[in-house]
């Protein structure tokens, strides 16, 4: 059997994402004739049951440059779940079908947790069945919220975009700030994990600067504290820019807001204009809020070196460990801290998969209104860096792929 390797992307997409996807490409070209083909499956784990691959070698080195530098998930990404094989021994069948129709012997999944989940599930039946299949899972999620890792790629830049935006909207709202208080309100990414909500501490050059506040999912919100250290705040310096985790909860551990639910899967949103309406009704100021939403994770104009630098040494390090036959999540080890050094590792699925990193508790500050000084001492060095894409007229230059599709070798499958 010939040694391709398939790749794909999943869950929501990074600025970063596809400078993995190019550390893949570039590194299994690098290796020669122990890969053959290197396909990519359209939208996930569905692309592959689908079978709607494409061949990479369609993409010429300029192009790949490119692709390391341009946002979203270039081959399309997928919230979709395997069954458990034995309540679905189908859908497996389907699967290795495919895997062997295309000769793949080594698949990379590009996901957060629940992705390294599916990861394992692929693994457990290829050693069942005899098929020879080393899976490896390649790290991405803007949450962070991987456990045993120290970061995960696309964090870094969504945080830079983060405390870049709060930095620059404080000194719009002191340059507004006049009398009677006006409060401003960013809503960021954060359904279990305040990751993102308290990178945006780095914004503050010094005391009473934005960020004042910032209202964390780890730690249950108590209203009437809340207005008090708003007013107090807006009586110090005039106005009071709070970050707020969509995933924020009240005292009864029942999130605050969210907008619908859709065949199980809750989708966020809301919490920051629940706040402001609170704040506007119990204190009288003007209130203005903002939902960052897909703009922290597609900001790729401000993409941080570091973090560009983690997804790329993924993607490389996938490659290199498949070729060993070794399966398992590829990590990323803080060696020093100043200077910053790291390192990729290699972890067991099962240390990873489904299992959720929030931030523990020495990096909320001790009112839980913020972050401590340690959290602030790990962040900085993830933001650090400019990596800028190619501009033209005035615009990013990013790619968009569109490569053939492979022949199919079976029949069409609907899940």
């Amino acid at each position: 059997m010939a040694k391709n390797l398939l790749y794909a992307q999943s869950g929501g997409v990074t600025a970063v994402i596809n400078a993995s996807a190019a550390g893949v490409i570039t590194t299994a070209r690098e290796v020669g004739e122990r890969i053959g083909r290197v396909f990519a499956a359209r939208n996930g784990i569905l692309g592959v049951l689908r079978e709607i691959l494409v061949d990479t070698a369609g993409i010429s080195d300029n192009d790949l440059a490119r692709l390391r530098a341009t946002p979203g998930g270039a081959f399309g990404s997928c919230r979709f779940d395997l069954d458990p094989a034995e309540r679905n021994p189908a859908q497996y069948d389907r699967l290795f079908a495919v895997l062997a129709a295309h000769e793949v012997a080594y698949f990379l999944y590009n996901g957060g947790n629940g992705s390294m989940e599916t990861c394992r599930q692929i693994q457990a039946e290829a050693d069942a069945r005899g098929y020879p299949l080393t899976v490896v899972g390649v790290p991405k999620t803007i949450d962070n919220d991987i456990v045993h890792t120290d970061c995960c790629p696309g964090f870094g830049s969504a945080a830079k975009y983060l405390a870049t935006s709060v930095r620059e909207v404080g000194l719009d709202l002191a340059a507004m700030t006049t009398s009677g208080g006006r409060a401003f309100v960013l809503e960021v990414m954060g359904r279990n994990a305040g990751w993102l909500a308290g990178a945006c501490a780095l914004a503050a050059e010094g005391p009473g600067q934005a960020p004042h506040l910032i209202l964390l999912p780890e730690v249950p919100f108590d209203e009437p504290a809340f207005m008090r250290r708003v007013q107090a705040v807006v009586e110090r310096v005039g106005a009071c820019a709070i970050v707020v985790a969509e995933g924020l909860r009240g005292p009864d551990g029942r999130i605050l807001a969210m907008q619908r639910e859709n065949k199980g899967y809750i989708q966020l949103g809301g919490a920051g204009e629940v706040i402001a309406d609170r704040i506007a009704s119990s204190l009288g100021y003007k209130v203005h809020y903002a939902v960052a939403d897909y703009l922290q994770r597609a900001a790729r104009h401000i993409a941080s070196k570091t973090d560009t630098a983690q997804a790329f040494a993924v993607g490389k390090a996938a490659v290199r460990r498949a070729l060993a036959g070794s399966c398992g999540v590829i990590g990323i080890k803080r060696i020093s801290g100043h200077p910053y050094r790291w390192r990729t590792i290699q972890l067991p699925f099962e240390k990873v998969a489904n299992l959720e990193r929030k931030l523990p508790p020495d990096f909320i500050a001790k009112d839980g209104f913020g972050v401590s000084d340690d959290f602030r001492a790990w962040c900085r060095p993830l933001i650090a860096g400019e990596d800028p894409p190619r501009f033209v007229d005035g615009l990013p230059d990013y790619l968009h792929l569109d490569l053939p599709l492979e022949p199919p070798h079976l029949p069409g499958w609907q899940p």
